[in-house]
């Protein structure tokens, strides 16, 4: 199958006297119709849904690789994840639910939380095991589940940890450790056993990756680079055009941009 993603043009960035300010993107790619929002795996495979609710895979040679056509068969998609990419996890937050699809967006399970007495959960991801971590925020714990909803392992309550507990909108399961983003209170960084590490106190990102240890953090004007143990934030200015986003992911030196339903990829220095 011919690639799909048109190559526009490669374009000169502006000078600045900030270093970091557009000389760090270079425009590559933008997807030839309308994405209402996206994923993208560590391998550079995209995930589309859109204004259709379908839910379209492309491989990073932009190869069309699976279609998913029953999106809303659960109700209201709260997002997808597809941290692993031979199991794309499909969120269902008002619904307790986890649809489960193979690497090729055919359905594998579903998994109703509820019937596991998890009933109130915001973020879920797929583990480096195969598996899927989620916050239970009524147990307040970090909970490891299999992929027919089995309690495999969890942490201690969080209210013994915390004195105040956070609320992760998002978990990231990566190279050893798994972190917690609660935008109000900052990044929670655990090993695999459950036992907490440390404490970042970056808030108010509007999403978080994290890449060869660098961990990034996004808002509507900026994305900043923390890179451990070096002190300090690097903060990079985004172009005028991609100020305002509905969205944006990083992945493999890419960054990926959602506005106004058109989807534009960069190379990211």
């Amino acid at each position: 199958m011919k690639n799909i993603f048109l190559l526009i043009c490669w374009f000169a960035v502006a000078t600045s006297s900030l270093a970091q300010k557009d000389s760090a993107f270079r425009f590559l790619q933008e997807i030839p119709f309308p994405v209402s929002s996206f994923s993208v795996d560590n391998i550079g495979a995209l995930y589309l849904i859109t204004p259709e609710n379908q839910l379209k895979k492309y491989n990073e040679k932009g190869d069309s690789v699976g279609v998913f056509n029953e999106v809303t068969k659960y109700g209201k998609l709260t997002y997808v994840d597809a941290e692993n990419p031979w199991k794309t996890i499909l969120f269902y937050q008002n619904f307790s639910t986890i649809v489960l699809l193979d690497k090729y967006l055919s359905e594998v399970t579903p998994i109703n939380l509820r019937k596991q007495n998890i009933f109130r959960v915001r973020a879920v991801t797929s583990s480096y095991d195969n598996n899927i971590w989620l916050f239970d925020e009524q147990d307040d714990k970090l909970k490891k589940i299999d992929d027919n909803g089995n309690l495999l392992s969890e942490t201690v309550d969080f209210r013994l940890l915390f004195d105040s507990v956070p609320d992760p909108v998002k978990i990231i399961d990566r190279d050893g450790f798994v972190y917690l983003y609660d935008p109000q209170k900052g990044v929670y960084i655990f090993d695999y056993y459950g036992s907490f590490k440390s404490k970042l106190t970056f808030l108010n990102w509007t999403d978080i990756e994290v890449f060869r240890k660098n961990i990034y953090g996004f808002n509507k004007e900026h994305v900043y680079k923390y890179s451990p143990p070096l002190p300090g934030v690097v903060t990079y200015e985004l172009p005028p055009d991609l100020q305002n986003n509905t969205a944006i992911k990083i992945s493999n030196r890419r960054i990926y941009v959602l506005k106004n339903q058109q989807l534009r990829i960069y190379s990211f220095q």
